[in-house]
C-alpha cells in the first residue's frame, strides 16, 4: 500500500489547509445529499408497508439529537432531521476523502474499498453513534430492518468512495 503523503509535518496548519483546498467542496455536498436521499428513499420503501409516515421518518434522525421530543415537532423537527441526514451523508463523503488523500488505493478502487467502508460505516453508526445518540432504543429491535441495512450500508460506502474520488481529482490544482 502507497501512502501518498505522510501522516506527520512540521506545520500542521499548512497541511490542514492544503488538505482542504485539494478538495471539490460542492461535489463533497451533492455526495452528501445523494446519499441522504438514497437513504431516504430506502427508508420511505422499507418503512411504508408498515404504516411508518416519511415526516416520521425524518423526525426519528432528528431524535438523535431531540430524543422524544422531535416527535412533537412537527415540520421543524422533521426539516431537521433532513438536515442531520445531509449532514451524516457528507459526513460519510468527507471521512472517505480525507484518508484518501494519504491512501491512494482508495482513490484508485473505491469499488472495492467503498464496500469495505460500508460495512465500517455500519458498525460505528450500529454500534457507537446510534446508541450514543439520545434516540430510543426500540423494545424489539427489528430484524429485518437490521438485516436490510448491512447491503444498503455497502451502497452508502461506495457512494461516498465513488463521490470522494471525483471531490479528490476536482479540488487537485494541475
Amino acid at each position: 500500500m502507497h501512502l501518498s503523503t505522510p501522516f506527520t509535518s512540521a506545520d500542521p496548519r499548512g497541511q490542514a489547509a492544503r488538505l482542504a483546498e485539494s478538495l471539490a467542496w460542492p461535489v463533497v455536498l451533492y455526495g452528501g445529499l445523494a446519499i441522504a436521499l438514497i437513504d431516504f428513499c430506502y427508508c420511505v420503501l422499507f418503512w411504508s408497508s408498515q404504516g411508518v409516515a416519511p415526516m416520521r421518518l425524518l423526525q426519528s434522525i432528528a431524535a438523535g439529537a431531540l430524543g422524544k421530543a422531535s416527535f412533537s415537532g412537527g415540520v421543524a423537527t422533521a426539516l431537521l432531521g433532513a438536515g442531520f441526514q445531509w449532514f451524516i451523508g457528507t459526513c460519510f463523503v468527507l471521512a472517505y476523502a480525507l484518508v484518501a488523500q494519504r491512501l491512494d488505493v482508495l482513490v484508485r478502487h473505491p469499488r472495492r474499498y467503498g464496500i469495505a467502508y460500508g460495512m465500517l460505516l455500519y458498525i460505528v453508526m450500529s454500534r457507537i453513534v446510534v446508541p450514543l445518540s439520545a434516540a430510543q432504543e426500540p423494545a424489539h429491535p427489528n430484524l429485518a430492518w437490521m438485516l436490510a441495512n448491512i447491503p444498503m450500508f455497502a451502497v452508502f460506502g461506495t457512494v461516498a468512495a465513488q463521490v470522494a474520488r471525483r471531490a479528490l481529482r476536482g479540488g487537485r490544482n494541475g
